[in-house]
């Protein structure tokens, strides 16, 4: 196992350096100057001269990829442009709300989507079947930003001052001020503390803010729904197809021919083989959801990773963009880890060696 794990590590880490170094040449070539971007009107030429030489924007870019990785070898990710505060910084207040959103989405997903695609493919070709398949084909087809809109309109305008009315956007009542665990705890002030007590649904928890935990609880169903429709589709149609291959297979007709019950045949013998593809499935949609939730922060107006990618892009935000595209590209491969070691658990016959 700690061979497999340390072969795994070396193996993404050009994978990691190539990203970064497609990310920094691609974040170059947008058109547009990061200086005049980030201060507009005020921006003359000899203050962007100065901003250009203070983050070595006037250097090749080789040098300036090459001081990056090394920043990075340091712990460093770098400064903002725009907002003049560590990347990491951002980092620490803006990927909990991302992982609280995608985590949650990912949950309506796998908890929806996998018992559709069981009883999708028990009864295959039932009107079960169509139904529930035309509901994912409509589903993976639906835009999220169309659907995020239709939910607030619905959630929040026709049905307001309705028992069913729930926050339309943000991620907590105004003027609702969570206490974070470390200072009820009387804990020290760090990165991780600070990083921890980010996670509002969490935090509140602990520290038994039930009042804060209602609101963010309220206020992520919308997003959590508009972002895990996609995912859950996809998820449902994977479950069916791999389902039904293994239903047809020898060893499903011998349990049947031995007289278990159906339900034993199906959910112990055929669901744990037929759910390796969906586990896949589910790993790399979490990764995708992670960094792929602009237009659903955007229009919920959560200040997540997306969010944050979106105005670095616009604004060039050159180091921004950077840090948080290698944190997702890192989450990419510690969950393509996780789920090459569910393998050995719902396989026996997969071994990491």
């Amino acid at each position: 196992m700690g061979r497999f794990l340390l072969r795994r590590f070396i193996s993404s880490i050009p994978v990691i350096i190539g990203i970064l170094a497609l990310v920094f040449a691609l974040a170059r070539m947008i058109p547009g100057d990061p200086c005049r971007a980030a201060l507009g009107e005020r921006a003359t030429d000899e203050i962007c001269d100065a901003y250009n030489e203070r983050y070595g924007l006037n250097d090749p870019i080789y040098v300036q990829f090459g001081i990056y990785i090394k920043d990075i070898a340091s712990g460093d990710l770098g400064e903002s442009f725009r907002f003049g505060v560590p990347v990491t910084d951002l980092l620490i207040q803006r990927l909990p709300t991302t992982i609280e959103l995608a985590g949650a989405a990912l949950f309506i997903a796998v908890i929806v989507g996998v018992p559709l695609g069981i009883i999708s493919g028990y009864r295959h070709n039932s009107k079960t079947d169509v139904a529930t398949m035309i509901g994912a084909n409509i589903g993976v087809a639906m835009p999220v930003f169309w659907l995020g809109l239709m939910l607030q309109y619905i959630f929040a305008v026709f049905l307001r001052d309705t028992p069913l009315a729930l926050p339309p956007s943000g991620k907590l009542d105004a003027g609702l001020i969570p206490v974070p665990f470390y200072e009820m705890w009387h804990l020290p002030v760090n990165g991780l503390t600070e990083f921890l007590s980010e996670f509002t649904l969490m935090n509140a928890l602990v520290t038994f803010q039930w009042e804060v935990f209602s609101s963010a609880f309220l206020h992520l169903i919308l997003p959590a729904v508009a972002l895990a429709t996609i995912p859950m589709a996809i998820v449902a149609r994977m479950t069916r197809s791999s389902l039904l291959d293994v239903l047809g297979l020898d060893y499903i007709r011998t349990a049947r021919a031995k007289g278990l019950r159906e339900r034993t045949v199906v959910l112990k013998h055929a669901l744990r083989n037929a759910m390796l593809p969906v586990v896949t499935i589910i790993g790399l949609s979490f990764g995708l959801l992670l960094g792929g939730a602009i237009l659903t922060e955007t229009i919920f107006n959560l200040a997540g990773v997306g969010k944050t990618l979106f105005d670095a892009i616009t604004s060039r935000d050159y180091t921004v963009v950077q840090g948080f595209t290698l944190v997702v590209a890192v989450s990419f491969v510690i969950v393509n880890l996780l789920v090459d070691l569910l393998y050995t658990y719902l396989d026996p016959r997969v071994r990491v060696s």
